[in-house]
């Protein structure tokens, strides 16, 4: 009978394994498929999530956004950056150094904020206190860096949308001047972001949209200074207070007008003449690719300035002008990179031109007031290659020319030696990554009485917010 029932027992045991193995099996399988339901919704959570904040850049766009549409069309291009080492290849960026908005749901309280510090060393053969062009004095900021070790801007910039419909930039340099600290302000603009038919308005203060430097900053150049045209022409750069009137044509091409209205108090304006209208500027861009590897940009603008006794020359016995100033520029633009990607190897050759007439009188120290209706020109070319990451290697050639005045002015700083004023310049820099720079430049500057050989050390580190700069 004992038997009888372990074999009973061993029987059963036997019958109702297999059901208990396969409630296993299907319990382990369950588990499994929940477990993978939750990664999928989480999965999908974080694709929806960004998918929202995606929609919402593209419904409440920042300023750069819409600025986009005024650069030439293609999107594979030769850059090479002027923001140091870019490891995208180029894009059309904003025609403003505005940094970019970010794209939560409310930055009220949260604007994009950066600063760059730059700092300098020169060496000259003459002292630069005594540095003047004849027959082209110097105006605004124009000039050479101090000598020796010295700070030059630490920028700080601010910005945000204002809402939907409007944006704002701020821009705020420290300066050293004459061993004080001096805070200025550079840019402080609100721009339109709905405005229909590609039109965009800008009211406040700001770079003049003229030429192809003029409203590029300083840690932006490819040289440690501008071209002696700039500096001649424009007192370095031409910023005031005014209105910008910008028109996107709607063509396959890039093809953007501008014209701005501006108060007409800094060189080569002078005094806010014409009851504080004394400034107008009329101009248009155009650009595009050719194949994926070369893009080019050009331009032409007309700056119309009237001055009331404006200042150049000797600071403690200024020249002082009063009448009108036209001024005509023309640049060009040719980028290149293998396949649009300026990451590995890029090239680029810029050059400007600009012509000059200026008709009124110029009150002078030591002589009697007298007439002046003179032409004067300008240009320069540069060329930067990057042959691999990192390094860049530039030259820079600048010439002024211009009509020989009566001798009345013989003995002044207006009346010009018997050649051209020239200059050569080369640059190396290397950067370690797009937020700092060290560069080294020599000139060699013909444009004075005796020549100069000048030494220059430069850096450039940025931190915070700083958008990518134009084409």
């Amino acid at each position: 009978m004992i038997v009888r029932s372990r074999h009973l027992l061993l029987a059963c045991v036997l019958l109702m394994s297999p059901s208990a193995f396969a409630q296993q099996d299907q319990d382990a399988e369950l588990k499994a498929l929940r477990e993978e339901v939750r990664q999928m919704r989480q999965e999908y959570e974080a694709r929806i999530a960004d998918l929202e904040a995606r929609l919402d850049a593209t419904e409440n766009p920042p300023a750069e956004t819409r600025s986009l549409a005024a650069e030439p069309a293609p999107k594979l291009e030769a850059e090479p950056e002027t923001e140091p080492y870019d490891p995208k290849p180029y894009e059309p960026e904003p025609v403003y150094s505005a940094q970019t908005v970010s794209v939560a749901r409310d930055s009220s309280f949260n604007p994009a904020i950066g600063v760059t510090f730059q700092g300098q060393a020169w060496s000259y053969e003459h002292d630069p206190e005594d540095y003047m062009i004849p027959g082209f004095p110097l105006g605004g900021e124009a000039g050479p860096a101090p000598e020796g070790l010295s700070l030059a801007e630490t920028e700080i910039t601010m910005s945000a949308n204002v809402d939907d419909k409007f944006t704002a930039m701020l821009t705020v340099p420290i300066v050293i001047e004459d061993g004080d600290v001096v805070v200025e302000l550079e840019e402080a603009w609100v721009e339109t972001l709905a405005l229909p038919g590609g039109l965009a308005l800008r009211m406040g203060r700001f770079f003049a949209d003229i030429g192809y430097l003029n409203n590029r900053h300083f840690h932006s150049w490819d040289f440690a200074d501008q071209p002696l045209a700039y500096q001649v022409f424009l007192g370095n750069q031409y910023i005031d207070d005014g209105l910008q009137l910008r028109w996107l044509a709607p063509t396959d091409f890039y093809l953007e007008f501008i014209g701005e209205v501006l108060r007409g108090d800094r060189y080569p304006a002078g005094g806010a003449a014409n009851s504080g209208v004394g400034s107008t500027t009329l101009g248009f861009k155009t650009g595009g690719d050719v194949g994926i590897s070369n893009s080019w940009l050009f331009g032409f603008s007309w700056l119309s300035a009237d001055a009331d006794e404006r200042e150049s020359g000797d600071e403690d016995e200024p020249l002082l002008f009063t009448g009108d100033t036209d001024l005509y520029i023309a640049d060009f633009v040719w980028k290149w990179a293998p396949n649009g990607n300026s990451r590995q190897q890029n090239f680029t050759f810029q050059a400007e031109y600009m012509w000059r007439n200026e008709s009124g009188f110029y009150q002078l120290p030591s002589v009697e007031d007298g007439p002046w209706d003179y032409d004067q020109s300008g240009w320069y070319a540069q060329a930067v290659y990057q042959p691999f990451p990192r390094w860049r290697f530039g030259v820079r050639y600048d010439r002024l020319s211009g009509d020989t005045p009566d001798m009345i002015w013989a003995g002044t700083p207006l009346y010009p030696l018997g050649d051209d004023p020239t200059r050569y310049s080369w640059m190396v820099d290397w950067s370690n990554s797009e937020f700092s720079r060290l560069r080294f430049q020599y000139n060699h500057d013909s444009a004075t009485e005796m020549t100069d050989n000048q030494f220059g050390l430069q850096y450039i580190f940025s931190i915070g917010a700083h958008g990518a700069h134009t084409f």
